[in-house]
């Protein structure tokens, strides 16, 4: 069974998607948005006053660098900002994997996005959250307790996931926008397609069990950027805004959401096939 919207050219992507498309240039462009959107964010926040709350992934990552050096260089602070970060690996007894590991999400967010940051300008540890599997409920206590989440970042999976929301088409849509934050194990589509990205290939030794921000968290923010790059992408970003609404493929459930945009670059633009 052929789907049409995979003959979609990329130069058409942005007339009448259900999730609006934005085709830019090379992945630069995809990852300049996406930082400048985090700098606006928080510039804008902290103009009136308020706590800046943003879901942050480990993937896409070629907006922290960009990120870092704005905000070094606009001395822009971050002491009234809380970032979430979206996931985390774990291990077959369901507790983190060592930050010391390459895969560790809160390893990466250490060296790469707080370690390079000015201290003066950075914000305490308690404002930099991940999903506890110990913990759960967390996550919305502390999304509750500043007012809701103001953007969510992200990127999407070969199989529609946002976060590890990996698809359950048993459900119905409104039933799988429901879940919030949780332990689940990882789809084979899903650690076979980060083990290419992350190791290599070796499948054998991807974590099969991780904690994810719940869907219900993502689609309570206001605003929600994705960025996709990627040659498989093609196909993903076609199906995401063009496709069926639905809980086999996650990301179709930002269709409804009220300022949610995708970016893309030219490669994911291109014809899958």
């Amino acid at each position: 069974m052929s789907h049409s919207y995979y003959a979609i050219p990329g130069n058409e992507l942005e007339q009448s998607p259900k999730i609006p498309l934005r085709v830019l240039g090379d992945s630069g462009e995809v990852f300049y948005e996406m930082a400048l959107d985090m700098v606006q964010q928080i510039r804008t926040s902290n103009q009136v006053g308020k706590p800046t709350v943003l879901i942050c992934p480990v993937g896409p990552v070629g907006q922290y660098p960009i990120f870092v050096r704005l905000v070094n260089e606009e001395r822009l602070s971050l002491k009234n900002c809380w970032f979430i970060n979206m996931d985390e690996y774990l291990t077959d007894e369901r507790t983190y994997i060592g930050e010391e590991s390459a895969l560790s999400f809160r390893g990466f967010m250490n060296r790469q996005v707080y370690g390079k940051i000015d201290p003066a300008l950075l914000m305490p540890p308690e404002q930099r959250v991940f999903p506890d599997p110990e913990d759960p409920e967390n996550v919305q206590r502390i999304i509750a307790s500043l007012g809701g989440v103001d953007l969510a970042l992200g990127g999407i999976g070969i199989n529609g996931h946002l976060a590890f929301n990996e698809p359950q088409p048993g459900m119905t849509a409104e039933e799988f926008s429901r879940l919030h934050t949780r332990a689940l194990r990882i789809s084979p589509e899903t650690r076979t397609a980060n083990a290419i990205g992350d190791l290599g290939g070796a499948i054998e030794d991807m974590p099969e069990w991780c904690v994810t921000i719940g869907i219900a968290e993502i689609l309570s923010a206001r605003r929600v950027r994705l960025g996709v790059f990627r040659d498989w992408h093609r196909s993903v970003v076609r199906r995401a805004a063009f496709g069926e609404r639905s809980a086999a493929f996650p990301v179709t459930l930002l269709q409804t959401h009220p300022d949610a945009c995708i970016y893309v670059n030219a490669n994911a633009a291109r014809l899958p096939f």
